[in-house]
């Protein structure tokens, strides 16, 4: 490449946008389905194409997305993704889930469409992320710019950024990666569930580290369908918030966060 061309290389990527192209069903009311699921989000239809192949754009500022229609699309054999860096996920996420309770009258946490919640992941260098996966069983992962470039860890593997603690602060971080980022809540609660109960049978783990696990432990019951064990965690961590009082904040926030969610879950 001489120098010229590589110029000009650089020039053009500098501006370059990329869109993913999403699957979904292949007729025209798979596409409806996802204007009106995104226009309620906030995205607006940018293109919309019928023949000869279904196709339809979406997007707001940088975030900007890509449908195509796939005669036989099964959203729940999807492994589509995509990732969505911006400098902060509460707005963003705030934003997808009001749309998504006027759309269901309530937070979705399971089946298509569904959504996670914003938290720091230790395999994502620490950053804060979240999913949201849309109708048709893609994933757009929603992830904050990172101050400076990731880098993998040693030998090529995923850089971990823990936050330190302890068994059970670094279980909740495992279980994270496996819940959220996998989208395994089966193996997140068997992980997870482990490691409450050794905390519980070994004693002296401190209440800022046990009530979020319990919290995001009640948060997977509610996306595996299970509201009795929901409901027994967040009794728990009532307690647990009573027994404190209300100066430590980290029991009460994660009190707090699981009423909500199991609230926001039933609608």
């Amino acid at each position: 490449m001489t120098q010229g061309s590589r110029d000009g290389f650089e020039d053009a990527v500098a501006s370059a946008i990329m869109v993913p192209l999403l699957p979904c069903g292949g007729d025209e009311a798979d596409l409806d389905e996802l204007v009106a699921f995104w226009t309620t989000l906030g995205l607006e239809v940018t293109y919309r194409q019928r023949r000869p192949n279904p196709i339809v754009a979406l997007g707001r500022g940088g975030l900007q997305l890509q449908y195509y229609g796939m005669p036989g699309w099964d959203p729940e054999q999807s492994h589509s993704t995509c990732v969505v860096a911006v400098p902060d996920t509460e707005p963003v996420y705030e934003t997808f889930a009001a749309g998504l309770r006027t759309l269901f009258g309530r937070l979705p946490l399971s089946g298509a469409p569904r959504v996670t919640r914003p938290r720091k992941r230790a395999n994502n260098g620490g950053l804060s992320g979240f999913s949201l996966i849309d109708p048709a069983g893609n994933w757009v992962r929603v992830t904050r710019l990172p101050d400076a470039p990731v880098v993998a860890g040693e030998g090529g593997t995923t850089s971990w950024t823990t936050g330190g603690g302890g068994p059970l602060a670094r279980a909740l971080e495992n279980a994270v990666v496996v819940g959220d980022s996998h989208g395994d809540v089966a193996q997140a609660r068997k992980l997870l569930g482990g490691a409450v109960r050794r905390s519980r049978a070994e004693g002296g783990t401190p209440a800022a580290e046990l009530a979020p696990a319990l919290a995001y432990l009640a948060e997977l019951a509610v996306r595996a369908g299970d509201p009795a064990a929901a409901g027994e965690l967040v009794a728990e961590l009532d307690a647990l918030a009573g027994a404190h009082g209300a100066g430590d904040a980290a029991v009460r926030s994660a009190a707090d966060e699981a009423h909500a969610l199991v609230t926001d879950a039933a609608g």
